[in-house]
């Protein structure tokens, strides 16, 4: 495990749990171009242990973990503060927050029960965080340049693509999670008789 933690990779991944509670600070004092520097770094980082894990044959077990979750973490947490701070919608915020707890609740009960192991995620699961992905630095840079109305457009676009995307990918998932489980229930009763 510690031969893990050490892997270039896993270090930049552990650079971005880092970068979390730095630009949450950087928020909340309002100093925008702070934050927005301080998240395109972890954006180019997570970028870059994908890319050294490849390069150097440094793939982990642990890394497979740590790298969705240093992501996740840093998006939810940046959605959360900029709502409070009243630049993000709460009603996006919520649905981003429902979509993936209802994910996380349907993976861990279908991977207790030994129902499915397995959760490839799909092109509306991708699409919907490259809309989170992309949301954050345009509403970042809208408060360094709250004069250009290209940015508000761009903006309220960013919002609008991350609520749609997220109901979206959300349904198709649990659709896609009962087909599964639809197709591979009769198979397994079968292979039993």
């Amino acid at each position: 495990m510690i031969r893990q933690l050490r892997s270039a990779p896993n270090l930049l991944t552990l650079l971005r749990l880092i970068f979390v509670p730095i630009t949450v600070i950087a928020v909340l004092q309002r100093r925008w171009m702070v934050a927005l520097v301080i998240f395109v770094i972890a954006g180019v980082s997570d970028g870059l242990d994908g890319l050294l894990a490849r390069l150097l044959k440094q793939k982990t077990v642990l890394g497979q973990y740590l790298d969705p979750i240093a992501d996740k973490l840093l998006l939810s947490t940046m959605f959360l503060v900029l709502s409070f701070m009243r630049q993000i919608p709460w009603v996006v915020t919520v649905l981003v927050f429902s979509r993936d707890i209802m994910i996380l609740i349907v993976c861990t009960l279908l991977y207790a029960t030994g129902a499915m192991t397995r959760f490839q995620p799909s092109w509306f699961g991708k699409a919907n965080t490259v809309a989170q992905i992309a949301t954050v630095p345009v509403v970042l840079l809208h408060q360094v340049f709250p004069d250009l109305r290209w940015l508000a457009l761009l903006r309220q676009f960013g919002f609008n693509a991350t609520m749609v995307l997220t109901v979206v990918s959300g349904v198709h998932y649990l659709v896609r999670v009962a087909l599964d489980l639809r197709h591979t229930g009769p198979k397994e009763e079968g292979s039993g008789s």
